[in-house]
């Protein structure tokens, strides 16, 4: 059921309870920036922060129309091996994939449904600077063997989304922040798709592809961009929150 999935993903919370920040030693003056803190929001950060019970797109959909997910799984943090596919995971090593966090969430119509997720990773900006060129100069965003997987959620409206249901991803790599947005859309009657196509292309216009006449590019990339501002926020946070026990 949802509410079991939901359980399990107040995981997401750890040893830190609810409260957003990571608490120092008195005394420390480590200035805190993007790479400091991001590698211990995965397990410090409320589950409802980074994966909110619902997401607003405004003009996120096909000719800009208004979108709205709600949230119906929440998975627990897994290493990234143990998560991803073979091929994206070997593809995010070289920048120390730490863990991986997911939700799923369906549209308004509860015809979508769509898995997110936040790799976490352990390099500094040199590094995720590299990665980001070799997916997307180097087309990795776009090889269909490096698809997100889907994450499906007994007794929901994802409970048939599997790997053979993906139909468009998005996989955002970001530079300022050590972090990897990835997500992946399909239908929610659990039908197959032969030909996934990536966001980008999904979205073009005269595309006649299944994942770009049902706006499926549209719910993977407005999905992800929201989840990303959310991560974006709580990074914000936490490199401009307390920094001391003293100091809380």
């Amino acid at each position: 059921m949802a509410v079991a999935c939901l359980v399990l993903g107040l995981g997401l919370v750890g040893g830190a309870g609810v409260g957003a920040w990571v608490l120092r030693d008195p005394g420390t003056t480590t200035e805190r920036t993007a790479y400091t803190e991001t590698a211990t929001l995965w397990h410090s950060t409320p589950v409802d922060t980074l994966f909110p019970r619902s997401l607003r797109g405004a003009g996120a959909g096909p000719g800009g129309a208004d979108r709205t997910w709600t949230r119906v799984a929440v998975a627990p943090d897994a290493p990234c091996a143990t998560v991803l596919q073979p091929r994206l995971a070997a593809a995010l090593r070289p920048a120390g994939c730490l863990r991986v966090l997911r939700a799923t969430y369906t549209d308004a119509t509860s015809t979508h449904v769509t898995t997110v997720g936040l790799a976490f990773m352990r390099t500094d900006a040199a590094g995720m600077t590299a990665l980001h060129g070799r997916f997307t100069t180097g087309g990795l965003d776009r090889n269909p063997e490096l698809i997100p997987p889907a994450l499906a959620a007994p007794g929901t409206v994802a409970a048939g989304f599997g790997n053979a249901q993906r139909a468009s991803w998005h996989v955002s790599v970001l530079t300022e922040v050590p972090a990897v947005v990835f997500a992946v859309s399909g239908f929610a009657d659990g039908r197959a798709v032969t030909q996934p196509q990536p966001a980008p292309q999904a979205m073009a216009k005269g595309q006649s592809t299944t994942a770009a006449q049902a706006g499926l590019g549209h719910e993977s990339r407005g999905v992800a961009d929201r989840v990303e501002q959310q991560l974006r926020s709580a990074v914000t946070r936490a490199t401009e929150g307390p920094a001391t026990k003293g100091e809380r």
